[in-house]
Formats: C-alpha cells, structure tokens, sequence
C-alpha cells in the first residue's frame, strides 16, 4: 500500500504542478481571445496528464524500452488531444463571434428572424435562442410604438378638425347674436348649447383617455348585477335609439353578478350602445346581451351595420379609429376615442374585449372575470 500511495502522490504532484502553472498562464492570458485560451487549456491538460504519468513511471522504476513506449503513448495521446482542441477552439471562437454579430444587430431583425444557425454548443445556442427571441419582441416593441404614434397624429389631426368646426359655428352664432342680426335666436341658443355639449364631450373624452394611458384609472369595485348593467344602458340609449328610428333590444340570460366599477362600466355599455346605434341604419335593430360563457360573464352588443372591412377589424379599438365607408362616423360622433376608451377600461377590470363580423352587422363583446360567490349573491 506504500508503494501504491507513493505512486499515486507522484504522479499527482506533477499534475498538479502542470496545473498551477497552467492556471498562472491564464491569468496571463485574461483579456486575450477565447481561442487562445481553450488552445492553453487543452496543452496544460495534456502536459498535465503526461507529467502525472511520465513521473508515476518513473517511481515504478520501469525499464528503458517499457519507459519509451510509455512516453510515445504520452505524446501520440497529446497529439490527439490537440488536435481535437484545435477544431473545437475555432468552433466556439466562430459560436462567439455569430452572438457578436447577432448582438450587433439586436433590433433591426424582422420579428420571427433568426441570423444565426445552430451553434457548436448548447449554452450558446441558448444563448443565440435567447437572442432571437428579445430581437423578436424589439420589433414588436416598436411595431406597437408606431401604431400607437401613428393613432396619436391621427388623434391630433381629427381632434383639430372637430374643434375647429363646432368652434366656428360658435364663433359665427355669437357674433350674429352680438350684432343683433339672429333671425331665430332662441334657435341659436339651442345651438351653442348643442355645441358646448359636444366639445364637453370630447374634452371628457380626452381626459378619461390620457388617465388610461397615464395608468391613472382607479377603480371602485362592486358588486354588480349585469341585469342591472344592461337595463341602465338600455334605458339611457334609448332616446338616442328612437332619435334614429332604431330598435333597442335586451336579451340578459344569466343572473350573474360581477365584481366591477359601475361607473366605468357603464360608459364601456354606453360607448358601446351609443356607437352600435349611431352606425345601424333606421328601422334595424341594437341588441344588448349579457350571458355566461367559460365561466366568464359575457356582455354583447350587436349592431345592423353591415359589417366591418376584415383589413380594419384589428384597428377597431385603436385610439382615433374611425372606419370605413362601412361605418362612416355621423358629424357628431365624436374624436373616435369611445371605444379606444372601452378597451382600456375593460383591461382595467382584467376582461377582454373583441368585435367580430356577424350576419347583418356587427357582435362587440365584453368578457369580464366572475368572482368567487357571484351567482349565489343574486339568487336570494
């Protein structure tokens, strides 16, 4: 057992003699190419592994022929090992410099582009997978951005034309007034009113937008019936509904109760109402419905618009959107923030809410979370 440990604290030693030297030459080294330094890995494993051997032979006093072939078997073995290091140096220098070229370029891919084939290693080829996916969301990132830059000048430039229209028209009425020359006054007045109630309207319009996007909304939760939510909108739509000689229907299919903001709410129905009637024809008909689906509760609106172009269903809710000639907006139809305005408050209350083309027109629909007890609370 002497003779083995003795052997074995040989062979050892030189090793690791080999190794502290190795380790001192790479901190040499630091700062210098990754090439270089798996060459020096390589060598000093060898010469490491050779050394250990070389001196182990030597202490078990081997013959002068057993200690030569020894000694080629060492360095046929070194020759290989380099040899293998050599294409695996080059393969992880050219891994590191397609990150490099790929970090270079983080930002200008395409969503879904990926610049780099599968690298040599795995944590590198993580890495490029990690890469690609952030240069992916980089470019939805400032795909999003110009859509939302693009819905802001759109929002400046038809903002300042429907105040600029109402603010002539009051601008002329008053001067009428002013110099006396106003053959219906009483008419006049009812008109500037008309139009201070519609500039109202889109300033109101304007602050509950910048609160969203600020991420100023908050909300009074409670509990509350969606009977109770639809008939308020029926009832508050409908002189606008008869106005336009259109039907306004309810249909509520489930005694559901949700946890939400009434108010805010409310005007989510109300925009949504308001806009379904504004662009149904006279004699169709608006139908508002709340049922279950999914265990989430569903508020509907469903218009007779005729429908939406396919191209434009994506844009519906985006801030100034204001469709085609299949729903060309009424001249008192607003800065088109209403539903813009219905999609921030719905994503404020953790729901969603989509439109899609129905026959005859239009389904927009709400889907809100239901809280835990939410049926029981009606049922009594």
């Amino acid at each position: 057992m002497s003779d083995l440990f003795l052997i074995v604290l040989t062979g050892a030693g030189s090793a690791i003699g080999v190794g502290v030297i190795g380790l001192a030459l790479l901190r040499v080294l630091r700062g210098r190419s990754l090439r270089l330094k798996l060459f020096a890995v390589a060598t000093f494993t060898v010469l490491a592994m050779a050394a250990g051997v070389l001196a182990a032979a030597q202490a078990m006093f081997l013959s002068q022929h057993d200690f030569g072939v020894t000694l080629v078997v060492c360095i046929a073995a070194g020759l290989v090992a380099m040899a293998m290091a050599i294409p695996l140096a080059r393969g992880v220098t050219a891994d590191s410099r397609a990150l490099r070229e790929a970090l270079r370029a983080l930002g200008d891919a395409e969503p879904g582009q990926d610049r780099t084939a599968t690298l040599a290693t795995a944590e590198l080829d993580d890495l490029r997978r990690e890469l690609a996916t952030t240069a992916a969301r980089l470019a939805e990132s400032r795909e999003r951005e110009r859509a939302l830059e693009r819905s802001r000048r759109e929002l400046v430039a038809w903002v300042s034309h429907d105040l600029r229209t109402p603010l002539a028209g009051l601008r002329a009425m008053a001067e009428a007034l002013e110099d006396g020359v106003a053959t219906d006054p009483l008419r006049y007045h009812t008109q500037i009113r008309m139009s201070v109630d519609r500039l109202a309207a889109m300033v109101d319009d304007l602050f509950e937008m910048s609160r969203i996007h600020a991420g100023a909304l908050r909300l009074t939760l409670e509990r509350v019936a969606l009977t109770d939510l639809v008939d308020e909108a029926v009832i508050g739509a409908d002189p606008l509904a008869r106005a336009c000689g259109v039907l306004l229907e309810a249909d509520v299919r489930t005694p559901l109760a949700v946890r939400v903001d009434p108010r805010e709410l409310s005007r989510v129905l109300t925009n949504l109402v308001a806009n379904a009637i504004r662009h149904t024809p006279s004699d169709g008909a608006v139908r508002v419905e709340a049922t279950e689906r999914d265990g989430r509760a569903v508020l509907a609106v469903v218009d007779a618009c005729g429908g939406i172009p396919e191209e434009d269903l994506d844009r519906v809710f985006e801030v100034a959107w204001r469709g085609t000639a299949a729903r060309t907006p009424e001249p008192l139809a607003g800065a088109g923030l209403g539903l813009a305005i219905v999609r921030g408050i719905v994503e404020a209350h953790s729901g969603e809410v989509d439109v899609r083309n129905v026959v005859g027109g239009c389904r927009f629909e709400v889907r809100l979370p239901v809280p835990v007890g939410g049926r029981p609370a009606l049922d009594h």
